[in-house]
């Protein structure tokens, strides 16, 4: 084939140099407009950093505030918080006199603009995200003993059972400040269910909690009355108003319990402070810094400077880039059955890809192989179930068979047969092709196994095979639940095929050496030693006729192992021929999270 000569406008050196060029000139031009704006508009406020880039100082403070009656003893806390940050806070009053100050030698600030206001009764919601504007932390009068907050927990625990039981919500039992439990769901649309499956117990308020509720309602009806509204509010435990059919008033309802909850709790708080947040050496003034002719001068040198090295820079690199791209296109022409094969002469990113080309052939042929050989177990493994149909469907044709009941129920035994097989290949596809993602959330690991045994205890009844747990612990981590219950359920309906009837399977749960141990043990026929290591390739039997006496597509334990692996964790086997066998999935502990 001639060689085509790269005509010079579509040359890559000309359109390196090109893209480069306006890529400097862009960059400098918006570099020197950025750097004129910033200095001449100045240095804003020295007075504190954004709150935004350290919400910590103001979450410190205001749990403080929250959880004392005034401001004694945040000294300590200013001078930790300002020492690790090495600023200077301040704490104000309204009328300007200092509570405590970090740095009481620095600049005066009476004149200064505060960073915020700490008040745990009119939280900032800008700066913390939420959407209470009295903060939670702010118990009150509403402080449970522990005997009434055990009594919360056992009747949240219940509720949670009935959540569960009616819907897959994925809900928890939270214990909030005041030792009050309750459920929540991570989903809005779950909240139904919650309201649903609550307990009337859980919404009466306890001993401790009456007296400061009725005075909330009492506080609430006031502000009501002032309205010239009707005082028709009932509140709950958890402080907030039981539904009303009469919706018209519930924004005012709201208003006035807000405002009530705040006249409450004002004793129980620390007063409203001013926050300033400075550096030490600057006061509340905001100093300004203007560009001078020397530096307008010197950004013009250094922009020239540039724009000259860019050019040589890039007329030096596309000339020496050139060749071994030359090179690798010329690797890229080789016909498909021909191997491509560059030689790596550098070691810039030009060998490199030089490398990933090369491995990239490397891998097709062995892409190629390992096709050749799933389409053959495909094709074997997909052949017997539609034979089967063929032929009964055939005979039905011809007169040979009646279409009753039961023909339409073996033939729709194989189609759910194939259905299974497409979907374990579809898990194995996604795992080769590193799409298999893994969704962590808590879950108690022992929720999850029950739900796996029962599951499948109708078909281990059917093959009267006794089906049990033995669960060790009741441990929490965060899991992919439905892909850890497919791991295990994969074991078990492999363990309940093999084990003859007057057998039993049972599922394990336990923690060793800070590794979370399932195991599931039959009494089933066994593995022999030899086969062993062969369980968990693909379409894989211990029968070499690859009958399907035992039923399955011979992929659950290689989906297993993959699930498992994506877990971090890994998948063993122990048996003894004749005897049974002991599957374990070993899982690094992970902590869940808790918001």
């Amino acid at each position: 084939m001639k060689r085509q000569r790269v005509p010079l406008h579509r040359s890559l050196v000309v359109r390196l140099l090109a893209t480069s060029l306006l890529v400097a000139v862009c960059a400098i031009l918006a570099t020197t407009w950025l750097a004129v704006q910033s200095t001449t508009r100045a240095i804003r406020q020295e007075q504190g950093r954004s709150l935004a880039d350290d919400k910590s100082i103001y979450d410190t403070l205001l749990t403080h505030a929250a959880t004392h009656r005034n401001w004694t003893g945040v000294e300590a806390v200013l001078a930790e918080r300002a020492d690790r940050l090495e600023r200077r806070i301040t704490l104000m009053t309204p009328d300007r006199q200092v509570i405590a100050d970090s740095a009481p030698d620095g600049p005066s600030l009476q004149t200064a603009r505060p960073s915020a206001t700490v008040d745990p009764l009119q939280v900032d919601l800008g700066l913390t995200g939420g959407t209470e504007r009295v903060d939670p932390r702010a118990v009150g009068p509403y402080r449970l003993t522990r005997r009434e907050s055990t009594t919360t927990r056992e009747l949240a625990t219940r509720q949670l059972g009935c959540v569960q039981a009616e819907s897959r919500a994925d809900a928890t039992v939270v214990v909030g400040p005041t030792g009050r439990a309750s459920v929540q769901v991570t989903a809005a649309r779950d909240r139904g269910i919650v309201e649903f499956c609550l307990s009337a117990d859980l919404t009466k308020p306890l001993p401790s909690e009456a007296g400061g509720i009725a005075q909330l309602e009492t506080l609430t009806k006031n502000c009501l009355r002032e309205l010239g509204l009707p005082p028709r509010v009932e509140l709950r435990a958890d402080r907030t108003a039981a539904p009303s059919r009469d919706t018209r008033f519930a924004q005012q309802v709201d208003d006035c319990l807000q405002q009530a909850r705040a006249t409450q709790l004002r004793a129980y708080v620390a007063p409203p402070a001013l926050l300033f947040v400075t550096d030490e050496a600057q006061g509340g003034a905001e100093p300004v810094f203007n560009l001078s002719r020397a530096n307008v001068v010197r950004i013009a040198q250094v922009t020239g400077a540039v724009l000259v090295a860019t050019v040589l820079i890039t007329v030096l690199v596309g000339r020496r880039l050139v060749r071994p791209l030359r090179a690798l296109t010329d690797a890229t022409r080789q016909p498909m059955d021909e191997p491509a094969r560059v030689p790596v002469t550098t070691r810039d990113e030009i060998g490199l890809l030089a490398t990933a080309l090369n491995d990239l052939a490397a891998r097709r042929e062995q892409t190629e192989a390992l096709r050749r050989s799933m389409v053959s177990d495909v094709a074997h493994e997909l052949r017997t179930p539609l034979t089967n149909m063929r032929s009964w469907l055939e005979a039905a044709q011809d007169g040979l068979a009646q279409l009753d009941t039961q023909l339409l129920t073996l033939l729709l035994d194989e189609a759910l047969l194939l259905q299974h097989i497409i979907d374990d290949l579809r898990d194995l596809a996604a795992a080769d092709a590193g799409d298999l993602r893994i969704h962590r959330e808590p879950y108690f690991v022992a929720d999850l196994l029950e739900q796996v045994v029962e599951a499948h205890r109708g078909a281990a009844e059917a093959a009267g095979v006794r089906l049990g747990t033995a669960l060790g612990t009741d441990l929490e981590m965060a899991v992919d639940g439905a892909r850890l219950r497919q791991i295990v359920g994969n074991i078990v309906a492999n363990a309940v095929r093999h084990t003859p009837a007057g057998g039993s399977v049972v599922v394990h749960l336990g923690v060793h050496d800070d590794q979370l141990h399932i195991a599931v043990s039959d009494t089933g026929t066994g593995i022999a030693p030899a086969d062993q290591a062969k369980i968990f390739d693909r379409f894989w039997r211990a029968d070499d006729s690859r009958t399907r006496s035992t039923g399955g597509s011979g992929l659950g334990l290689s989906i297993a192992r993959k699930l498992a692996e994506a877990h971090g964790g890994t998948i063993g086997v122990e048996s003894v021929l004749g005897q049974g066998s002991t599957f374990t999935v070993r899982l690094p502990i992970v902590v869940a999270a808790r918001s």
